[in-house]
């Protein structure tokens, strides 16, 4: 059975930092690009970040350019999202989600094949 279990959520004050994880079981993610997205209640999940299979390619929503960084380790957990400076509008719960492809990360979240089970991210002003 494909897992990912995100991690590394929590409360943080405004102009703070965390790194998130994103750990996968039942396959390796190698050959996947990678994506991270955000939900805020009442609203639709939205891109945040992707990376491509290599991780020479990465691409980020332009709310968290600069201050978001996406990174891969293949040999471990496939996927890491490092958040600093972080806003109280960036409070939401993150997915990861992986997408069988050898291009760049695609931003619509109905292109990928796998999805893990969030991590809630609160920042307070």
């Amino acid at each position: 059975q494909v897992q990912l279990v995100e991690s590394g959520g929590g409360l943080v004050q405004t102009g703070g930092s965390l790194r998130l994880s994103c750990a996968a079981s039942g396959r390796t993610f190698s050959n996947y690009a990678m994506g991270w997205f955000r939900q805020a209640p009442g609203k639709e999940r939205e891109f945040v970040a992707g990376i491509n299979w290599s991780g020479g390619i990465r691409n980020y929503a332009d709310s968290v350019r600069g201050r978001f960084t996406i990174s891969r380790n293949n040999a471990k957990n496939p996927v890491y999202l490092q958040m600093n400076s972080l806003k109280p509008e960036d409070t939401a719960v993150y997915y990861c989600a992986a997408k069988r492809s050898e291009s760049i990360a695609p931003r619509a979240a109905r292109e990928y094949e796998y999805w893990g089970q969030g991590t809630q991210v609160t920042v307070s002003s």
